[in-house]
């Protein structure tokens, strides 16, 4: 039984929450935060591009495409533009497409690395459409981000981790929390709609991971982005909700995972930021996080020794026991499947010594030699690793050789970890590899662009590189959605 102190704490969760939002400015952010998010920001654009090449996105865009509506903002890689929150659930779908977006780390060992949301995905696909229609600044973009992103985090970082385990995604549970308050900052609602846009959006929250390896799980992170603009603009226009959903005994916490704990909340959002401490992680393969470390030594060891397919006996890959809860697939059938599928990561590392968007293909998880090869490898749960927690997916790899040589390397995290972070010139790179899929991007550009986005006032130009013609942009200072004045 809680007393009443601990009933007044948490009855105070989701009014932090709005209050933190609605009260910070872009002058209180520091400068190394700003920095990061340029980051990731430049990231997640370019897994928005490259992804709107899949079918699954294409699906999507045909189907919005059929709607009628204003052409509010950019659908990216598609020629057209829809209502914003259909714009964001597009390119939400396009960002999570490939599973190329980035990852959040944890604040503690009881959490679980990579099991926790994809941050970037719903919260820049709500912002960029609604910027576009809205004509926001670089700096507005800038806040927004910095501002959904946190309060996304902190949210799945307080959450039980049953919520997870026991199959919900937290991309798509959380994720439209992040997006309603990149929105709602967006927008200008005050405090009080900012609570019933949580109210809201934790409402609409939905998503399971029985669907990982399908299409649907990137329409979690694009529905994320579309309810968190539905959320924020019903808000604004005075739609009622529960006002203490996150913390309250039918609210969020509780219905979702039977709990959470307050004190990752409490007292921290922006102290320090949560992508200063503990940080996310920026994918360096287009794959489940869970892979990369794992993908980081095979890599490795492949140039290293030279390791050619007809010289392997086996393949054993040993970690912890969360990774084979979510890279379920032994033996894929497809390319979507061969993202959660140690076999086939560990099998197209050795045969082409790459593992990027040319590697993810459904052609190359049938082949034929990386089928055989697929049979040797084997995901266990290494005893050592599993007792030094789930904070990290330190995995070990050991190679034997038909000859009887035995090579192994480990790793604790992959490159794009914030204890190896990517540089600028790598995220470019990165970005060039994913906008080369679309031709009618400017990649270096946008490059540029996103550099100085501080210093823009209005995202027009990069609404341009990315290839829309932003209507609403060209009047910067004038806001289209009225009731968020009003209420």
């Amino acid at each position: 039984m809680k007393n009443s102190a601990q009933e007044n704490r948490a009855v105070g969760l989701t009014q932090e929450l709005a209050s933190f939002v609605s009260k910070t400015s872009y002058r209180d952010v520091a400068p190394e935060v700003i920095r990061r998010a340029r980051g990731f920001i430049l990231d997640g654009l370019g897994v928005i591009v490259a992804g709107s090449t899949e079918r699954g996105s294409r699906i999507v865009q045909d189907y919005v495409r059929r709607m009628h509506g204003a052409g509010e903002a950019t659908v990216v890689g598609a020629g057209f533009a829809a209502p914003a929150a259909k714009a964001a659930l597009v390119n939400g779908v396009s960002g999570h497409a490939m599973d190329y977006d980035d990852t959040q780390l944890s604040t503690s060992k009881e959490s679980v690395y990579g099991l926790l949301t994809h941050p970037t995905t719903p919260v820049l696909a709500a912002v960029l459409a609604v910027g576009e229609r809205e004509g926001i600044s670089g700096k507005e973009m800038l806040l927004a981000y910095i501002l959904g992103v946190e309060v996304e985090c902190r949210v799945a970082d307080a959450i039980d981790p049953r919520h997870y385990q026991s199959g919900f995604h937290s991309t798509a549970t959380i994720g439209g929390l992040g997006a309603a308050m990149a929105i709602g900052k967006i927008l200008r609602l005050r405090e009080d709609a900012l609570l019933r846009t949580l109210g809201l959006a934790a409402s609409m929250a939905s998503g399971l991971r029985e669907n990982f390896g399908t299409m649907t799980k990137p329409l979690h992170a694009g529905r994320s982005a579309e309810n968190g603009i539905t959320a924020a603009e019903l808000a604004a226009a005075g739609f009622t909700s529960a006002v203490n959903i996150i913390e309250a005994p039918r609210g969020f916490f509780n219905a979702m995972a039977g709990g959470g704990d307050a004190s990752k909340i409490a007292g921290r959002l922006g102290n320090p930021y949560f992508m200063i401490e503990p940080g996310v992680s920026i994918k360096p393969y287009p794959s489940g996080s869970l892979s990369h470390p794992a993908q980081d030594v095979i890599l490795d060891l492949a140039k290293r020794h030279d390791l050619r397919p007809d010289d392997i006996e086996s393949v054993v890959v040993g970690t912890n026991s969360n990774v084979p809860n979510a890279l379920i697939y032994p033996m894929p059938q497809t390319a979507l499947e061969g993202k959660f599928s140690i076999p086939f990561c560990m099998a197209i590392a050795i045969a082409e010594r790459k593992a990027g968007i040319a590697q993810f293909t459904d052609r190359k998880v049938r082949d034929a030699k990386i089928v055989e090869l697929m049979k040797r490898v084997t995901l266990v749960v290494d005893p050592e690793l599993e007792a030094l927690g789930y904070d990290q997916v330190r995995s070990r790899v050991r190679v034997t050789l038909k000859d009887g040589r035995v090579v192994e390397g480990r790793a604790d995290v992959a490159r794009g970890h914030p204890e190896k972070p990517m540089s600028w010139d790598e995220l470019g790179e990165k970005f060039r590899d994913c906008c080369a899929l679309v031709p009618e991007i400017r990649a270096e550009e946008a490059i540029g662009i996103v550099a100085d986005l501080d210093k823009l006032k209005s995202i027009a130009p990069l609404i341009r590189a990315l290839g829309g013609t932003p209507k609403a942009a060209k009047r910067p200072g004038k806001r289209k959605w009225s009731p968020a004045r009003r209420k």
